[in-house]
């Protein structure tokens, strides 16, 4: 059997500078370093975080007042950002600077007066981040028959935002069904789902044309793998999400020739490693690991100044 590895796959700029803005910070202070959710999705990633001392919050509350406390990759709401400030708690942000950027765009569009739609899940930390820069002024939706239900107060005054780790098919639908019914609808200059979003989710096409099985490494909770699942499911190659090479069933790969393997922006490449490794003690001896060229993303985002050497 043959493994044929996506590129690009696994951990972007977004996420390798949110787990070393952690590491910076235990490794400098003395006292306990609080973080505001998973700092990304991936269990092994935070329980590794946790056992050099991290501690995972839900809400400023959570931690002492005057405690350091990190925002995790996914953004926060001004809200979260004063509840910390009324604690005197000493903030550090990671969150990715490309949802930052979407922060932004929301400032602007309030000042000029937009209402604003958001392209997303609900619940996502990401979602609710972005949706609290404007509480009470945003419209989520998250497929294409939300936008026939959808009202505003003056659809000529009106903007659209996405989340980042979105189907690329999948958010351009939705805003095709936007421009529909709202044509003065102000949507995104660029697509604000991320460069690493995208750049997996071609690899994983390529990856489908070429596999009978995709498996895609990530979180439950992680958004951008659960669009590597569906991106290949929409090929009509048999895919699934596993978090780490135990959840891998015999029975899929049985008689395969050719499966593929690929992984969600905040999932370490040991995992995948080990992924690979049980696909082939399973293949037999004559198993074989092969990979797409290497691709080179060329993103790199600088840490806080607070932490920069």
């Amino acid at each position: 059997m043959k493994v044929i590895l996506a590129n690009p796959r696994g951990f972007c700029a977004g996420v390798d500078r949110a787990i070393e803005i952690v590491e910076r910070s235990l490794a400098r202070s003395k006292d306990p370093v609080y973080v505001r959710h998973e700092i990304v999705h991936n269990r092994r990633v935070v329980d590794d975080l946790r056992a050099k001392g991290a501690v995972f919050v839900d809400e400023p509350d959570q931690a002492p007042p005057g405690s350091q406390l990190i925002y995790s990759a996914h953004g926060v709401s001004p809200a979260v950002r004063r509840a910390a400030q009324e604690r005197t708690q000493s903030t550090i942000d990671a969150t990715c600077p490309l949802v930052t950027k979407v922060h932004r765009e929301v400032h602007r569009m309030r000042r000029d007066g937009l209402e604003i739609v958001m392209i997303g899940h609900a619940g996502h930390v990401e979602v609710e981040g972005t949706m609290g820069q404007a509480p009470g002024e945003m419209y989520l939706v998250e497929k294409p028959e939300d936008v026939e239900r959808l009202r505003v107060r003056d659809p000529a005054r009106l903007g659209c935002v996405t989340q980042t780790t979105l189907s690329v098919d999948d958010t351009r639908e939705i805003m095709n069904a936007l421009k529909a019914r709202f044509p003065e609808i102000e949507l995104p200059r660029r697509d604000d789902i991320c460069y690493a979003t995208q750049n997996r989710q071609n690899a994983v096409k390529e990856l489908a044309s070429l596999s009978q099985l995709v498996l895609i490494v990530g979180a439950p909770a992680s958004s951008n793998s659960n669009r590597l699942v569906e991106v290949a499911a929409k090929l009509g190659v048999q895919s699934f999400l596993i978090t780490e090479a135990a959840d891998i069933d015999p029975v899929w790969i049985d008689g395969l020739d050719c499966v593929g393997v690929s992984a969600g922006a905040s999932t370490p490449e040991f995992l995948i490693a080990e992924v690979v490794d049980r696909l082939c003690a399973l293949g037999g001896s004559g198993s074989t690991i092969d990979s797409m060229p290497a691709a080179d993303e060329g993103m790199h985002f600088k840490l806080p100044p607070e932490l920069r050497d």
